[in-house]
């Protein structure tokens, strides 16, 4: 069932501006788009394991200090209409990026044939995720692939209010340009701010033609507190 407050305000945002961020900067960031109430109950069903298909120590496998958690199908209604409701808008965008970089693959317009896609390739399992830190916990620079099919753009939906719940623990992009130093983007979004940014890589436009900058993404130090976060990726996993 589709959570209508969330699918109207998704259709309601200016499109077109964000498309012109991903497109000039490879993120946007979106405020107030989950409701407090939101944030509260998802924050409460971290708790409740029937959710939930695995959970993953940060530690064990070096990917920081922290916990996190994938979701199992059938998704909750409100991640759920989140992650259905904002691909349409992106399939386009993601398109662009293709076209602009010479790659011969395009994205289908609906989430589900995306997901028709993922499973000829054997990825069939949930990757929306719940992140929690606590005092001391960051998550290294990575990127979320999960197999040979992947969406280049994903979401994080912030469930706790910086500076009040939490100290620190920005979220941190590392733009890598070839030939060039990396450049850090530092983020303290809003407790029910949306960020959307690039999985992987985007398009910049050179002197003669687009070349590809690589991006990865994580959290700085969280000094003290909690930080919870919702990661939408579109695609399934392996």
């Amino acid at each position: 069932m589709k959570d209508k407050i969330l699918e109207q305000k998704l259709a309601s945002l200016d499109w077109a501006n964000i498309s012109a961020n991903m497109n000039q900067k490879g993120y946007a960031l979106l405020p107030k788009i989950l409701p407090d109430e939101y944030c509260s109950g998802m924050i409460r069903d971290y708790e409740n394991p029937s959710l939930y298909r695995k959970t993953i120590q940060m530690e064990r496998f070096r990917f920081g200090s922290g916990e996190y958690k994938y979701f199992d199908y059938p998704l909750p209604s409100a991640i759920d209409t989140l992650r259905n409701s904002l691909y349409p808008f992106l399939a386009p965008i993601a398109n662009g990026w293709m076209h602009s970089l010479g790659l011969e693959r395009q994205f289908p317009s609906h989430l589900e044939r995306l997901h028709e896609l993922c499973r000829e390739h054997n990825q069939t399992k949930a990757t929306v995720l719940i992140l929690k830190y606590g005092t001391g916990g960051h998550n290294t620079m990575h990127q979320d692939l999960y197999g040979e099919i992947f969406f280049p753009m994903q979401a994080v939906l912030f469930l706790n209010e910086p500076f009040i719940d939490y100290e620190g623990g920005a979220f941190v992009m590392l733009e890598q340009k070839p030939r060039a130093q990396s450049k850090a983007i530092v983020l303290q979004p809003a407790k029910g701010d949306m960020l959307i940014f690039t999985t992987q890589f985007r398009p910049v436009k050179g002197s003669k033609a687009y070349y590809r900058v690589n991006m990865k993404h994580g959290v700085s130090e969280v000094l003290s507190g909690n930080r919870h976060t919702l990661g939408i990726i579109f695609h399934d996993a392996l």
